[in-house]
């Protein structure tokens, strides 16, 4: 590590607010639209004094976001590139994340290690043991939340429905499945399944707004349950975990893949995706730094899993034919692991 590498991480916190100020002033869909703007013009446009444009294209060039020819400002390749393969929505959603979400609770990350518990919590207003709850409370970070997880769902779904063959399977339970964008991106993608989408009552309307305006309510069906607390219904072939297990302990995961056992038949199977971290416990660094906020806020003592955490817990719950899947051509660090009953 060099010592410009520590000023990167020992100023992080400023990086991160260069690229969010980039974001919602509107500088980059700017340059991205009319690329090559002079300092004058964009004064005009983004209509900031001096002192402030200086701070901003300061940051911006140092960092490499913008890049600076001739006295003009041109975004970086790589975030032009994202621009054109319709990725940089993904990227603004997770900037909203970070700032609103995660950046005020992870205040308290060195103490929630300590605690080994999410006292970053006590930053979100309102009632319930995990974000998830207090959100209902909050339509504006609600919406914050969910813009975030639908994105990288949506991304992730990809991965998903190239990774798996669902042809096999004929109903699926997805396990807390958020707004739905993963249940309605697989019905889609396999229009011969039934898909019943399990989650709390407050994210229900969301997650039938979703369904409805995809046009597939006669084959996605949303329910509202308490998870740990009432059974998985019956009827289903397979069951789905998206973005899920990491949120809680490894007792609950093993808890919720034993309820999943249960509910399924002999030959059923299982699918759990997430962000995963390597068995040897030293990166990717996404999932570790990503592995922050699950330290922090949401529940009650998730994180980035490595592999082998989620196989042990399969096998506890009761499946034996365990597969793994790396999705190819990942950006994020996702993985699929497959189990049949």
């Amino acid at each position: 590590m060099t010592e410009d590498d520590l000023t990167r991480i020992l100023f992080g916190h400023s990086a991160f607010q260069y690229l969010r100020a980039g974001t919602e002033l509107g500088l980059f869909d700017l340059l991205e639209q009319r690329p090559g703007l002079d300092r004058k013009e964009l004064t005009t446009e983004l209509e900031l004094q001096d002192r402030a444009l200086d701070i901003l294209l300061l940051g911006m060039t140092a960092l490499r976001l913008v890049e600076k020819s001739d006295d003009k400002y041109y975004n970086n390749p790589t975030i032009s590139r994202l621009y054109a393969e319709g990725r940089w929505d993904v990227v603004t959603a997770v900037i909203g994340f970070e700032a609103y979400v995660n950046y005020p609770g992870l205040i308290d990350f060195t103490e929630s290690l300590r605690a080994n518990t999410n006292v970053g919590l006590r930053r979100v207003p309102g009632p319930g043991p995990t974000l998830y709850h207090r959100l209902t409370a909050d339509p504006d970070l609600s919406k914050i939340f969910y813009r975030y997880m639908g994105t990288w769902s949506a991304m992730a779904a990809g991965y998903l429905i190239n990774s798996v063959d669902f042809g096999s399977l004929t109903r699926i339970l997805d396990v807390g499945g958020g707004d739905a964008t993963i249940a309605v991106a697989v019905a889609q993608a396999f229009p011969h399944l039934q898909i019943t989408v399990l989650e709390l009552p407050g994210v229900v309307p969301l997650a039938q707004r979703r369904v409805d305006e995809a046009g597939v309510s006669d084959r996605v069906q949303v329910v509202a349950t308490d998870m740990f607390a009432e059974p998985f219904p019956p009827g289903h072939d397979g069951a789905l975990f998206v973005h899920q297990l990491q949120i809680w302990p490894l007792d609950q995961d093993t808890e919720l893949l034993r309820r999943a056992h249960e509910a399924l038949p002999p030959g059923g199977s299982v699918v759990i995706m997430n962000s995963m971290s390597d068995d040897a416990g030293d990166g990717p660094l996404m999932a570790a730094l990503d592995a922050a906020y699950f330290a922090a806020i949401p529940g009650g003592g998730g994180m980035i899993y490595a592999w082998h955490k989620y196989e042990e817990c399969l096998r506890a719950a009761g499946f034996a034919t365990i597969e793994r899947i790396r999705p190819a051509g990942a950006w994020t660090p996702h993985g699929v692991i497959v189990a049949k009953k």
